[in-house]
């Protein structure tokens, strides 16, 4: 099926737009002494790594998806995963490889994206909210310090579902779209979980 120009051209502006996004993992607009709500709700959107994510799972859900219930299964599984983890953060929990699994949680969705591999709705909920609770402890401990913990893990669990439901989005987009586009978007989420494998090695 051929891709429309104008299907095309909102892409590559999405592209383009996260790609002058900060990189750097968890530093937000105020190099992580984000608190409040409005601060809680900008951080997702400016750390590359928890936006592709967040992106890529509501990607994934559209592609792979053959019912209503398989398609929330893994958002709603990621952002309830994601409030655990940040909790217990809060709480003074602490995991091993943070980071690791965080850029791991991009080469694994960034290859259930390319290959728009379908789980049944319990086992992408429990995929997915593995790799959330690891995000979500980052954000937990590094909230842990300041206060308004409450406002800002609520600005945070509201970006989290706007970015889970764009991905949607531009997944049904894409499922009548050029074969190819899911194949490039998965890629680019799986070799930017490489790359950063590769940086905290």
């Amino acid at each position: 099926m051929r891709t429309s120009r104008p299907l095309l051209l909102r892409i590559a502006t999405a592209l383009a737009a996260t790609a002058a996004l900060p990189a750097l993992a968890h530093t937000g607009a105020d190099a992580g002494a984000h608190h409040g709500f409005v601060a809680g709700f900008v951080h997702p959107l400016t750390g590359l790594d928890h936006l592709a994510a967040m992106v890529a799972v509501g990607l994934w859900s559209a592609l792979a998806a053959t019912s209503r219930r398989e398609l929330l299964a893994a958002p709603l599984g990621f952002a309830g995963m994601l409030l655990a983890g940040a909790l217990a953060g809060l709480a003074g929990l602490s995991l091993p490889a943070v980071e690791p699994m965080i850029a791991a949680s991009l080469l694994v969705l960034g290859l259930l994206v390319a290959t728009q591999r379908r789980l049944p709705a319990p086992a992408a909920a429990a995929l997915v909210g593995v790799f959330a609770v690891f995000h979500g402890i980052a954000h937990g401990r590094e909230l842990a310090e300041h206060g308004g913990a409450i406002a800002t893990l609520a600005g945070m669990l509201l970006a989290t579902v706007g970015l889970h439901a764009a991905g949607i989005g531009l997944g049904l987009a894409l499922r009548h779209a050029n074969r190819w586009l899911p194949r490039i978007a998965g890629a680019a989420v799986g070799l930017f979980g490489l790359a950063l494998l590769g940086g905290i090695a």
